[in-house]
């Protein structure tokens, strides 16, 4: 029988090991439907949870990691282990998008979580070029419903894959920014960041 109180004395760095382990032997044999880690951006912790489909998760601190993945094993699958180094290539490509060396994110991402014209939103919002921005009433139009405006909203609030899918670049039509799921200050300093990092001929906002 393992003496539990003993592995309050292992190193956290064996334990960690073991887990990255554990999580690409499962993901190998086909065992493992849900993998998270935590990345540091200058927005703070964020949490990036995926299955085998590509990213389907990305959250902010202030939404509690433990309530996520919990909320992710209730809504897709208990089989949910610690990612190790499976998802080392979604941390390379969002360090490098915080520090100005990408303007897209490519790795593939699984949209499961939104359905009907939640989804439709996200699709287009992908078209949505680094540094510019569109109005939510633009993005209703070019969805094909004009009166959706607050949908539209509903849409971008609960975005399951913020930054990846970037709905930090829908601003209301005079200007301000509106709600974000990271907070105010995030996107403000998201869009400051795209800003800064195109010429003035290349910035464009939709009405």
């Amino acid at each position: 029988m393992t003496d539990l109180a003993a592995l309050d004395h292992v190193d956290p760095s064996h334990l960690a090991a073991l887990r990255a382990r554990l999580a690409e032997r499962a993901l190998a044999a086909g065992e493992l439907d849900l993998r998270h880690r935590s990345v540091d951006s200058p927005l703070g912790p964020l949490l990036v949870a995926a299955t085998p489909r590509g990213v389907v998760r990305v959250a902010f601190s202030h939404e509690g990691f433990d309530e996520v993945v919990a909320d992710l094993a209730r809504r897709l699958s208990p089989r949910v282990l610690p990612a190790g180094s499976t998802l080392d290539d979604v941390a390379r490509e969002l360090d490098e998008f915080f520090a100005g060396r990408r303007d897209e994110i490519r790795v593939a991402t699984d949209l499961v979580l939104a359905q009907g014209f939640r989804r439709q939103v996200l699709d287009h919002l992908r078209e949505i070029p680094y540094g510019r921005t569109e109005s939510y009433a633009a993005v209703a139009t070019s969805c094909g419903n004009p009166r959706a405006v607050r949908a539209v909203g509903t849409a971008c609030a609960t975005n399951p894959v913020p930054i990846l899918v970037p709905c930090h670049r829908v601003v209301r039509s005079d200007g301000t920014t509106g709600a974000y799921r990271g907070g105010a200050a995030a996107k403000r300093w998201l869009l400051a960041m795209e800003s800064a990092a195109v010429t003035p001929a290349d910035r464009h906002t939709g009405t």
